[in-house]
């Protein structure tokens, strides 16, 4: 029982990790949209499709994470928001993509 629980911990504790570095990969994609929401000159068509292929995998990335029945409330709540956030970037992105 004590080693179920320590790998338990051990999976939290990645599985965390994994969303913080998610966050921080849309926090990028969502600062390159920006930034080239303020200089036409960046929304290039190669940028385009660069850019929507990141989006693309991430999205992948962020709806095929499956939800272990010891996360917690707290942590599922996160992958909800990581969701949400994906949305946000695809509206985002579409609205400097015309």
């Amino acid at each position: 029982m004590k080693r179920q629980v320590e790998m338990e911990e051990t999976m939290l504790r990645a599985h965390r990790d994994f969303l913080k570095n998610l966050g921080k990969s849309l926090n990028l994609v969502a600062q390159d949209i920006d930034e080239a929401g303020e200089m036409a000159h960046i929304c290039t068509k190669e940028w385009c499709l660069a850019t929507e292929g990141v989006l693309d995998e991430l999205a992948k990335v962020v709806f095929a994470i499956s939800e272990p029945r010891w996360l917690s409330k707290e942590d599922s709540k996160k992958i909800s928001e990581l969701r949400h956030r994906i949305h946000e970037l695809y509206a985002k992105y579409k609205g400097v993509k015309k």
